[in-house]
């Protein structure tokens, strides 16, 4: 068998290359308008999704995308914008209008076509009505240590904005918007990626507001005010505005694991998808997940070794220390605490496991995720660390940097959401 790192780094590779803009977006370009084609986009990948389209699209265009910090490419028609990312910034307050801007004054003749990925909620402020940005900043925050599920997080976000929730497609018309989405989101739901800025759901300003007093967010009163007028309602799905667009999913968490799953195979591992939609807090995921690998290394159950066991969706954190990291060395922090007692059973090496963010940055800092066998808590203990106090203070990252076990790929260009891999042997 090839190095574990190798098999797993690959695997990566192969779910990253399924969702490569330019072979999902070739597949699904829109017939050429007879008036202007103006490309708008938002999202960690936005960049590459846009020179892609540039060089698929063999005629005029013009327009104006926005991704995060460092994620930039060049464009020869395409202005890319970059705001920051997770908490929003005013770059991406500039970002907003322009985008707008791009839409405005446009006729049935015109095509827009919008390229969205994960990461747009936040590279898009736009406060609604007499909400200042420091209100918008105030809400994501809360948002982001709330624990709370992204479908919840988006339901909030698309009610104090004037550019979420599809009021981006409102202000195009009459033009024909088509959307061109990578989905980072469980499900695969168009209208939650990037808070929906061109695709309406049917949620509602009284859901968001059961929503704030459900996980209890600490909101200011401006944003509590601005819920419970009827200013903050979004448009619907059968708004007259948004009728004959079109949305298409381009890729997704779920093609990803698949070829993910098909390279596993052709190195001679068996591989099994256990759900592109796992959520809910990292660290019990963490236990899941390890208790599963625990019975396949002691028991060969409920899967034959050797094995590689798949999983994605979007699992979150409710911050309770001041740490570093993400949702992916969370996971794999608590996921290696939960294998340690296999040491003990003379198979050491039997397990090794990477989890990472498929956009190639898990949470604030450079590395998409982490490596983790059984050894990993020994090695951390041997450096000093106390694994489960460096989990309880939310320090994955510290954790597993000080013995060398993060995963930086740097950045992807796409974002089909988070990656799990654990190989058992």
């Amino acid at each position: 068998m090839i190095d574990p790192k190798s098999l797993l780094t690959g695997m990566f590779d192969a779910a990253i290359a399924a969702a490569d803009p330019e072979k999902c977006i070739a597949n699904h370009l829109p017939p050429k308008p007879k008036g202007r084609t103006i490309v708008i986009g938002a999202g960690k990948g936005a960049a590459q999704m846009a020179s892609a389209f540039e060089r698929l699209w063999d005629d005029n265009l013009e327009g104006v995308v926005v991704t995060r910090y460092g994620f930039g490419e060049d464009c020869q028609q395409i202005e890319v914008l970059e705001a920051s990312h997770p908490v929003p910034d005013k770059n991406g307050l500039e970002a907003s209008r322009r985008l707008l801007a791009a839409v405005s004054d446009l006729t049935a003749d015109d095509l827009v076509v919008a390229l969205v990925c994960g990461g747009g909620s936040a590279l898009l402020p736009a406060p609604a009505g007499e909400l200042s940005f420091e209100d918008e900043i105030a809400v994501n925050e809360a948002l982001l240590a709330s624990g709370a599920p992204i479908q919840a997080m988006n339901a909030i976000r698309k009610h104090i904005s004037r550019i979420k929730g599809g009021r981006l497609s409102v202000a195009a018309y009459p033009a024909k918007v088509v959307s061109l989405i990578v989905s980072d989101i469980p499900g695969d739901d168009p209208a939650q990626v990037a808070s929906g800025p061109t695709v309406a759901d049917w949620s509602t300003r009284e859901q968001a507001i059961s929503l704030v007093n459900q996980y209890k967010l600490d909101l200011p009163e401006s944003v509590i005010r601005h819920l419970e007028s009827p200013e903050a309602a979004c448009p619907k799905p059968d708004d007259p505005k948004l009728i004959g667009n079109e949305t298409i999913v381009i890729a997704s968490g779920a093609v990803s694991l698949e070829a993910a799953a098909d390279y596993a195979k052709s190195q001679g591992v068996d591989a099994v998808i256990l759900s592109d939609a796992v959520e809910g807090e990292a660290r019990e995921v963490g236990k899941v997940h390890s208790a599963i690998a625990r019975e396949v290394a002691l028991r060969n159950r409920p899967f034959e070794r050797p094995v590689v066991i798949l999983s994605g969706g979007e699992t979150t954190v409710t911050l309770a220390g001041n740490g570093k990291g993400g949702r992916n060395t969370e996971f794999l922090l608590s996921f290696a605490s939960g294998i340690e007692e296999l040491a003990d059973n003379a198979i050491i090496g039997t397990i090794h496991a990477l989890a990472a963010d498929t956009d190639g940055i898990d949470g604030s800092e450079d590395n998409a995720g982490a490596f983790a066998d059984i050894a990993t808590t020994k090695r951390m203990r041997e450096a000093g660390l106390d694994p489960a106090s460096m989990l309880s203070n939310n320090d994955a990252w510290t954790a597993f940097s000080r013995i060398d076990g993060l995963f930086v790929p740097g950045p992807t260009g796409t974002n089909v959401n988070d990656f799990r891999a654990i190989l058992i042997r």
